[in-house]
């Protein structure tokens, strides 16, 4: 019986180890899991932390001359684009809803009323209505002059500054280049004085190179996508600018029989 007892101790003494051995392996996988999550977290977050620290490394390492330069050109381009862009958006305007306006003022309250029309309403086109219904009283010929002539200065204000944007797409790779030949002059230079050839030597001169260009095309890009969004907005309004003078054309026609 004695012997009895004792196995049985045995064995509950040999479970209880088991299980507390089970326990501390699991608890021992959950803490290295944790752990390794975390660095698995940490190290994504050195990894966005990185990508901006090596940004600013390479501009630095650009030089603070060519690199400055070039990003005035994409702050000065880009606030130019936006400003063009919010302006071309405010524009826009929807002309066939207003040439049905100024067709049913016109019918009922004659060219005061369509013109009271085009004061309360934005746009180039209203402005180009406003001034041919202004020679309306003359003849058609006087009106549709007046609609020509300022829908030219219409599109002149549409194009406004436009110009500048294109300068900074131009400027920008022209200094990356010029940044490029200077980075090999300092190359060539600094060969000659040791008069030995060394890749430690032209290293850097290659490097900073190689930078200027590769920012002065990366602005480019960038200000190139916004200078043909602004472009094909620009036709888009002219071409409802043409196609609403010459609705106005026929009202006037009209209204005169």
């Amino acid at each position: 019986m004695k012997r009895l007892f004792s196995i049985l101790a045995i064995a509950c003494i040999m479970a209880f180890g088991t299980v507390n051995a089970s326990t501390n392996a699991n608890t021992t996988t959950t803490i290295v899991n944790t752990v390794v999550s975390a660095q698995e977290d940490g190290a994504a977050a050195e990894e966005d932390l990185g990508f901006h620290q090596e940004l600013k490394k390479r501009f630095i390492e650009g030089g603070p001359g060519f690199m400055g330069i070039v990003l005035l050109c994409l702050i000065l381009g880009l606030a130019i684009a936006i400003e063009r862009i919010i302006f071309l958006n405010l524009s826009t305007s929807n002309s066939k809803k207003l040439t049905q306006n100024v067709e049913d003022a016109l019918a009922s309250g004659g060219v005061e009323a369509a013109k009271e029309v085009c004061r309360n309403t934005k746009g180039p086109v209203a402005s180009i209505f406003y001034q041919g219904l202004d020679r309306a009283d003359e003849d058609i010929d006087a009106a549709e002059k007046a609609v020509v002539a300022y829908g030219g200065v219409q599109m002149g204000q549409l194009e406004k500054n436009v110009s500048w944007i294109s300068l900074f797409i131009a400027l920008a790779p022209m200094l990356g280049f010029m940044g490029t030949v200077i980075g090999m002059i300092q190359a060539f230079d600094k060969i000659e004085a040791a008069g030995d050839m060394q890749p430690s030597l032209v290293a850097g001169g290659i490097k900073v190179a190689l930078l200027t260009t590769v920012f002065g095309l990366i602005v480019a890009i960038i200000l190139q996508i916004f200078y043909n969004y602004i472009i094909s907005k620009i036709d888009a309004i002219v071409n409802d600018m043409e196609d609403a003078s010459i609705s106005l054309m026929d009202l006037l026609v009209k209204h005169k029989k």
